[in-house]
């Protein structure tokens, strides 16, 4: 099926992600996560959340506009060319504790860092928004080399945002990774539980925002 972006342009689905889970596929990392992809990783601990009423969080649908459909039998129909309505924002979104959540999801096989060309900058003018509006804004990121996953909040990928429009390195440093973002340890199930770390990043904010008052 052949599926459009809303300037016309052809949707290639993103080949270091598909690897990556396809190596995942062959890679028996634990029997709880052998095959699994970060977003079943994601989507089983929203499942978790919704079963014990903990939160509401889920995947957002893609608007996608059917424009060519063929009908080689009466009971069957098959789409052959489709666009997305709009450009996507990001992949989840709900509440927990009253508190807006808004987040991607995104994996890479690099040991080094996290290429910034993973983003799109719609995806950060929408979670600059959803900062304004004091919703809490991050992204999942898997390093599929080493296991290891990170929640990195919006002003760390802002800062390095930034600092690429200036010229400066296309990506963020492992080594900033692990130190600015917060990482979520994995367990049995769900595998990534990671709106306690979610409270880590709400409380690390809180405490940065008065001490820019007693500053004042």
């Amino acid at each position: 099926m052949t599926i459009r972006y809303p300037n016309g342009k052809l949707y290639t689905p993103n080949p270091t992600v598909q690897n990556v889970a396809k190596k995942d596929d062959n890679k028996e990392i634990s029997f709880s996560n052998r095959g699994k992809t970060l977003e079943d990783e994601i989507n089983e601990a929203n499942d978790y959340y919704i079963k014990r009423r903990l939160a509401i969080i889920h995947k957002k649908p893609v608007p996608v506009q059917i424009v060519k459909v063929e009908y080689p039998s009466r009971s069957a129909a098959v789409i052959r060319e489709a666009y997305f309505r709009t450009p996507s924002t990001t992949d989840y979104n709900g509440v927990w504790k009253g508190q807006y959540i808004d987040f991607d999801a995104k994996e890479t096989a690099s040991k080094t860092s996290f290429p910034l060309k993973n983003i799109h900058l719609h995806q950060m003018i929408h979670m600059q928004q959803v900062s304004e509006q004091n919703g809490v804004a991050f992204i999942i990121v898997r390093f599929s080399a080493f296991e290891r996953y990170f929640i990195v909040p919006y002003e760390v990928l802002q800062k390095a945002w930034q600092a690429m429009e200036n010229g400066e390195r296309k990506s963020i440093p492992f080594s900033t990774i692990e130190r600015e973002a917060f990482e979520i340890p994995t367990s049995y199930y769900p595998r990534i539980d990671y709106l306690p770390i979610v409270q880590q990043l709400i409380e690390a904010k809180s405490h940065g925002s008065e001490s820019e008052e007693i500053v004042e």
